[in-house]
Order: structure tokens, then sequence, then C-alpha cells
């Protein structure tokens, strides 16, 4: 079976079901869109390898992982999502110390995770993108993709699904009012809005 190499799309979180969140995978290659839904731990995880500007005061789990596989020289190599059953995807990470090759079994979200932090490439068989896979409707207004990926998650996740980082009522604040609610965010450790307000301050940047 072909693997096909897969880019992180986004984020995305219902504001009606509390926990719930989607990551939404690319194919490189293609126009098709890989949505799976996952814990707010590890879509917060995720969030904060995405955003290399935001550096929680202490390593989140993922981040100790790294750091413990750094000290005794493991590389992660690459993360292949290999099996769907029922809605739910299986993943293998693929690990090497010493030029000996490991596979260790994984939730992908945390797999997910830590091919972030490992620069690691990820992967997903043909077959499995052909099950699950969707396309983006056609829309020759580019802002408007966001709200295809939101209507298309919606499906799985919830009946009000937000793109984690589009836009909010952030627009009205000052970049110093900002600045002060990124500091605030970060210190309660909440990274994922701490993403969202960094999106903000991007934008004008």
């Amino acid at each position: 079976m072909s693997l096909v190499r897969l880019n992180i799309k986004g984020i995305s979180y219902s504001q009606t079901q509390n926990g719930a969140y989607a990551l939404i995978l690319s194919e490189v290659d293609g126009e098709r869109k890989l949505p799976i839904v996952i814990g707010a731990f590890e879509a917060q995880s995720i969030a904060i390898a995405l955003e290399k500007e935001i550096k929680p005061p202490r390593p989140l789990t993922h981040d100790l992982f790294k750091n413990f596989a750094d000290r005794f020289e493991i590389v992660v190599k690459q993360v292949i999502i290999h099996k769907l059953v029922d809605g739910v995807f299986y993943s293998s990470i693929i690990c090497e110390r010493d030029k000996i090759e490991e596979i260790i079994d994984a939730r992908t979200s945390d797999a997910i995770a830590l091919a972030l932090r490992f620069q690691a490439p990820i992967f997903t068989y043909k077959n499995i993108l052909d099950q699950a896979g969707i396309y983006l409707k056609v829309n020759p207004k580019k802002d408007d993709e966001t709200d295809s990926d939101s209507l298309l998650v919606d499906e799985l996740v919830s009946d009000d699904v937000e793109m984690v980082g589009t836009e909010t009522s952030y627009k009205d604040l000052s970049i110093d009012e900002l600045n002060r609610m990124l500091g605030q965010a970060v210190d309660n450790e909440d990274y994922e809005l701490a993403a969202r307000i960094r999106d903000e301050i991007s934008k004008r940047s």
C-alpha cells in the first residue's frame, strides 16, 4: 500500500461541546483533508508546537518526552496513521536509536504532537484517505475556505465549529492589550487561547 504525506492544516473546536476538537490534516499533493477528533489537552499541545513563539513556563508532557528522547539519543523519524476502525485512527511512531529502528503504537493525537516537536513527517495509507478523506468545497473567495472547513468538521464534532486562529473580538483590541492578554494566557497555561491571540498579533505585524 502506498503512503501519502500529510500536513497539518489547523485545529477546529466546538463552542457547544466542551473538549470537542478536530485536527485537520491535508494531503501534500492533493485536495483532500483528513479530520481527526482529538481531546482538549492534545489539541492544546499541538497548538503550542505549531505556535513557535509561545513557550510554556514548564514542559508539557510531549515536551518532556522530547527532552527525554533527546537525552537518550532517540529520534522520531516519522509517524504513520496506519489503521481506521469504527471511526478511530491508529498510529505508529517510527523511532531510531543507535541505527536500530523501532515501531511504537500510539494514539494519533500523541503521535502528531511528537512529530511536530521532532519535525518528523506524517503519513497515512492511500486506502485510509480514500475512506475518510473529505474535499473542501470549491469557492472563488479564499477567505471562505475556513467556512468550508468548519461546515465539514461540523458533521464530525458539533453544530457550531470555529477554526482556532480565525478572527474573533480581538480585532477591536490594541496591540498592547493583545500582548497583555497573551502574557496572561501563557501564565494561566491556556495555550489554546494564547495561540489565537498570537495569530491576531501576527496578522497586524
